[in-house]
């Protein structure tokens, strides 16, 4: 097949080989490296940037009816392991009968290369590869080549500012791996794909492509259906195929994205009667889509409960009885407070799609793996805590706290604004599954779970502005209610101080000292603030405005540099997340506990101190040889977020155990308990 395929092109390229001969190449190749400098014994990634001429495309590794896959021949430095090319997911060409996989925009290919450990930081790494691939139009195919060249020097591995964006775009357009295998049944001279994909994936215009050779006719039709948790594929055998006992492949799910499989020979069912066409989520996508919005609005509900939530929540509660107001006023709250939750929930959502449509890899509160953003949040987290505590009274400290000071409508919007910030550090339970379709879901769809989640955490406050018995229930007004606000204020101090700890987590001790020094300085602002309040002083609140922008200005100080994940991991004895790493212990059979987690996550950090890192847990796994390997997505990690999107996840914790023997994980609930963990061992 590789000979007709050539002998196709060579054909095709003969009326156009004289004039192209000396000819710029119609696709312009250049050679970039995610890193310039790095690290030994670590792994960085390489592309070929590939830039089509108009009209002009190139191949995928399986080309299809005709074409040629690229082909690269290295020159480097002994001890340096190059990969094979990652290619995106290609697009489909019919020409004269003919179906081709290709690409006929820009494109980068992937290739990831192994730096040997013990090479001295400074040593010049000088890579060279002769670059051969076919460049077609509609009438003309011509053999291209080029000779590129980049030298690396051995550094600490950080990736190039430069090349991050181009990277995580080209990251984005590679599929997705399933994380089971499908199955295929041959009847004849049809064939029948089964792939696992849960019916809260959203599906748009699929299409299969083989990467095995001779399995399915190319250009032949193919029947996609969506049967609930499965996609069912038929179509025509190819007509030189023998026996194959595996079948590779890319499924085509969207516009720019697919997932990759390897099916299995085995009994594949047709598709139930009535199942929907696979362009859309499973069976029109209601169920898949009701399931997240029934898990937004669980998760949401569960996060009143956060530590920095919940006394948001109590004061607007008891102010609201407080108020002794008209039912349309407890109601007009009751709505701006949703209103202010729903719209915040939303502009994340918007956000994350937005810069995930753009080649981001991001996923739910990734605003929070900045550590700039976390020193904000700090400040303002203190900020409320003090106020609670009565060290001030100010009916503006910033854009947020001050405003939901305020009472009536405008407050409660503020009060619900400001909750559904400070709730995005954790994805806890039901919250991680729908957050994860929402990010496979059509855009509407993916919004209104976000819009869900918002719901959720207005609920109990929606509640009490609709029913008069649970106002009604709440304790009488009264002297009582500045006590429990001074204890609610240990809360939110508490918070504070957490948030002081992943600032260094972050942005190490330098980092942390900054953030510090701005809370001090925060903090003195405010206490000037209350002392001329108390002596009834005019204009007694502006000792704050320098204190604000002095703590501001020490934010955007702060250094986004902080411990390696790997370091991190390390310290407890943990192998840092690597992909090739966990597939080698698989292959050695070894059983795994694979969990991800985040120093701003609170459920992560509980199940950790609670559950994993237990004296109990710890032999059970020592005795039974448990690999515990760990994904820190503290400060964001492209790597991570696609692995959780490939599981239907945009958040932590997430919990995966692969048994000894190599066999299909098992995912974990989100709340662990140490008897769980060591009766999987």
């Amino acid at each position: 097949m590789a000979f007709i395929r050539l002998l196709l092109a060579l054909l095709m390229a003969a009326p156009a080989a004289a004039e192209s001969l000396g000819a710029a190449n119609h696709i312009t190749p250049t050679l970039v490296a995610e890193s310039l400098t790095p690290k030994a014994g670590a792994r960085t990634t390489l592309a070929f940037a590939m830039h089509p001429a108009p009209t002009w495309h190139g191949y995928w590794k399986n080309p299809g009816d005709a074409g040629l896959e690229t082909r690269v021949a290295w020159e480097a430095p002994k001890g340096l392991v190059f990969g094979p090319i990652q290619y995106p997911v290609p697009g489909t060409l019919l020409l004269s009968g003919l179906m081709n996989y290709v690409y006929e925009a820009d494109y980068g290919e992937l290739v990831t290369v192994d730096v040997p450990a013990g090479l001295a930081p400074g040593t010049k790494l000088p890579i060279s590869v002769k670059l051969d691939w076919l460049a077609c139009n509609p009438s003309t195919c011509v053999p291209e080549t080029a000779t590129l060249a980049i030298t690396l020097t051995v550094g600490d591995g950080a990736p190039d500012p430069a090349r991050v964006a181009d990277f995580d775009r080209w990251r984005a357009a590679l599929p997705r791996p399933l994380g089971a295998p499908g199955h295929y049944e041959v009847t004849g001279k049809r064939i029948r794909i089964a792939l696992p994909l849960p019916a809260a994936a959203g599906v748009d215009k699929p299409y299969l492509f083989p990467a095995t050779d001779k399995t399915i006719d190319y250009a032949a039709p193919q029947t996609i259906t969506r049967d609930g948790d499965r996609i069912v594929i038929e179509t025509a055998l190819h007509a030189q195929a023998g026996k194959f006992d595996t079948l590779d492949g890319v499924l085509k799910i969207g516009p720019d994205s697919g997932v990759s499989f390897t099916a299995t020979p085995g009994k594949v069912a047709a598709a139930v009667a009535g199942a929907g066409a696979a362009g859309r989520s499973g069976g029109d996508g209601a169920g898949g889509f009701l399931l997240a919005m029934g898990g937004a609005l669980l998760g949401g509900l569960l996060l009143n409960i956060m530590p920095c939530v919940f006394p948001i929540l109590s004061l607007k509660a008891l102010s609201l009885a407080r108020a002794g107001g008209t039912e349309s006023h407890a109601r007009s709250e009751a709505l701006a407070y949703t209103a202010g939750v729903v719209l915040v929930c939303l502009a994340l959502g918007v956000a994350i799609l937005a810069l995930r449509a753009a080649g981001s890899s991001v996923g739910w509160a990734f605003q929070l793996q900045n550590p700039k953003v976390i020193a904000g949040l700090m400040l303002l987290v203190l900020a409320i805590g003090l106020n609670l505590a009565g060290l001030f009274e100010l009916p503006v400290i910033s854009t947020g706290s001050g405003l939901a000071q305020q009472g009536g409508v405008g407050g409660a919007f503020w009060t619900g604004a400001l909750a559904a910030f400070v709730a995005t550090p954790c994805a806890g339970p039901f919250l991680g599954i729908a957050l994860g379709a929402a990010l496979v879901l059509p855009v509407a769809e993916g919004l209104a779970v976000f819009a869900g989640l918002g719901l959720g955490l207005a609920l109990p406050f929606l509640a009490l502005g609709f029913i008069p018995a649970l106002r009604r229930a709440l304790p009488k007004p009264g002297a009582w209610m500045d006590t429990l606000r001074r204890i609610l204020s240990v809360p939110m101090l508490l918070t504070g101080l957490g948030l002081a700890w992943v600032l260094g987590r972050q942005s190490a001790v330098d980092g942390m000292t900054i953030g510090l020094l701005a809370a001090l300085l925060l903090a003195l602002g405010l206490w000037w603030v209350g002392r001329r309040q108390s002596a009834m002083k005019p204009g007694a609140w502006w000792p704050v405005a320098p204190a604000l922008i002095v703590a501001g200005l020490l934010v955007a100080l702060v250094p986004q540099a902080g411990p390696t994940q790997a370091a991190t991991v390390a310290e407890g004895g943990n192998i840092p997340f690597n992909e090739t790493r966990l597939a080698s212990l698989r292959q050695e059979g070894r059983p795994i506990l694979l969990y991800f987690t985040a120093d701003w996550c609170l459920t992560c950090k509980v199940n950790e101190k609670t559950a994993i890192e237990r004296s109990e847990v710890t032999q059970a796994f020592a005795a039974k040889k448990v690999a515990v390997m760990v994904g820190d997505w503290t400060r964001g990690d492209p790597t991570i977020t696609r692995f959780l999107a490939a599981h239907g996840r945009s958040g932590v914790p997430f919990y995966l155990f692969y048994p000894a023997g190599g066999g299909e994980p098992r995912e974990l609930p989100q709340v662990l308990t140490p008897g769980l963990l060591a009766g999987l061992a």
